[in-house]
């Protein structure tokens, strides 16, 4: 069970299904991270902290931008050398992955605290929920490396087709950081710093165990101090693949700041509203990213082993299981939504609100697997440009102009903002658009001959 996953053997679907089941159960209690920091803020503090940990989310996204590119450029180059066997550069690029976390880690760390009030400010933060997000996000990025090992690491270990230890460790640190979430909250009366603080210990706990996993791999790869010294070449290969990704996630997060200053115009009700939707559309959503995660190993590990006729009908297969997923889910949360918003706030407004609004996002969901699970054979296969010019055109030329549009056009005297939902609506269309994109560049081809190996 804990062994690689060789997935260039056996039926395509059965071995993508295989390795996404724990990466899906991993996203889940990678989710709960952040929902549970929500739920105990929101009950034991009240929706105003609710809002507050939610208005922080697209600062600390859009300041991880460097983590997700190193994550994205390191699974492929790992799942690639792993797919052809060759030993050498593929010690090489754990190597050079680990040393870029740590220069990254300290940018972060030196960079973020001087930055957070000033973004808050410029996005117009209520000013009951400023000083809350202020220092949430300075222990978050304080304690940033626990955070960005934990992820680069997993996805090395899931590059070389081990899904289960990243779960195991993930599950790990969610129960601790729940733990210590009441604690410091509940019992410590530690407020909003308290979420953070506990988030960033139970996630330095889960870095350490992901490393003390990676160094016992000696089967298929050698850790030596000589590797962990950047090779021109490896890292070139790295910021060639990772730089667009990291460019995709810094677009998406600055279009989510763009989008939080609309939200915060609407009032402390709306900002909670959205918080509880985005808590429940990270579930949601866990599909997708799960088989589009798991798409890019298996096209890596394929495409390095020479097996283009398998990536395509991996591709084929797991598209459709993945958007028969995604359907389940999404009618069960429509059926007992109400329920789900009802662990965030004792607020009836505010679960009616949600609710409505995640009945807009309904159809979009499906559509988001086709785009998760082509896009991440295209990654795998070594093509990171053509996501990255996708989700630049969805969300920079879609979503953030629909969404000012679509609210400014529905101004009212009831409603001297627009309506609300319209946000959500602008969501919705950028992802029909997303999918439809995404299949035409697919059936293009042109990511067939991207490959490193």
């Amino acid at each position: 069970m804990f062994e690689p996953v060789d997935m260039t053997q056996g039926d395509p679907v059965r071995q993508i299904v295989k390795f996404m089941i724990p990466m899906l159960i991993g996203n889940v209690f990678q989710q709960l991270y952040n929902t549970v920091d929500s739920i105990v803020v929101g009950k034991y503090i009240g929706d105003n902290a609710l809002a507050a940990v939610g208005s922080a989310g697209p600062i600390v996204n859009l300041l991880l931008v460097l983590f997700m590119g190193i994550s994205v450029g390191a699974g492929i180059m790992v799942s690639q050398y792993f797919g052809a066997r060759q030993r050498t550069p593929l010690s090489k690029t754990i190597g050079c992955c680990i040393t870029a976390t740590f220069v990254a880690s300290l940018i972060v760390m030196v960079i973020a605290p001087f930055i957070t009030m000033p973004l808050l400010k410029l996005l117009n933060t209520p000013a009951e929920i400023i000083g809350w997000c202020d220092s949430y996000l300075k222990i978050l990025f304080l304690g940033i490396a626990g955070c960005a090992f934990y992820n680069i690491l997993g996805g090395m270990l899931r590059g070389l087709g081990d899904s289960v230890s990243a779960l195991i460790y993930l599950i790990i640190a969610t129960i601790l950081n729940i733990i210590l979430d009441i604690y410091f909250v509940a019992s410590l009366k530690m407020g909003v710093p308290g979420v953070a603080l506990a988030t960033v210990i139970a996630q330095s706990v889960s870095a350490v165990l992901s490393f003390l996993k990676l160094r016992r791999r000696t089967d298929c790869f050698d850790m030596k101090a000589s590797y962990l010294i950047p090779g021109k070449k490896y890292l070139k290969e790295l910021v060639r693949l990772g730089l667009p990704s990291g460019i995709t996630q810094a677009i998406f997060s600055l279009s989510m700041v763009v989008v939080q200053s609309l939200t915060n115009s609407f009032g402390a009700m709306c900002i909670a509203t959205n918080v509880i939707v985005m808590r429940i559309d990270g579930f949601v959503m866990m599909p997708a990213f799960s088989f589009g995660a798991a798409m890019t190993t298996f096209a890596g590990q394929n495409i390095g082993a020479g097996r283009i006729d398998r990536v395509e009908t991996g591709a084929k297969k797991g598209t459709l299981v993945a958007m028969a997923t995604s359907a389940v889910i999404t009618l069960l949360i429509i059926i007992f939504g109400k329920y789900l918003m009802a662990l965030f706030t004792n607020t009836d407004e505010l679960i009616e609100q949600s609710y409505h609004m995640m009945l807009i996002m309904g159809v979009g969901y499906i559509a988001m697997e086709i785009t998760q699970c082509l896009q991440g054979i295209m990654r795998g296969a070594g093509d990171t440009m053509a996501p990255m010019w996708m989700s630049m055109i969805t969300t920079v030329a879609i979503r953030v102009p629909l969404a000012y549009l679509m609210t400014w056009m529905t101004r009212s005297p009831e409603h001297p903002q627009g309506q609300f939902y319209m946000m959500f609506v602008s969501m919705l269309i950028a992802w029909l658009i997303g999918a439809a994109m995404t299949l035409i560049v697919y059936k293009a081809g042109r990511w067939k001959r991207k490959a490193i190996v």
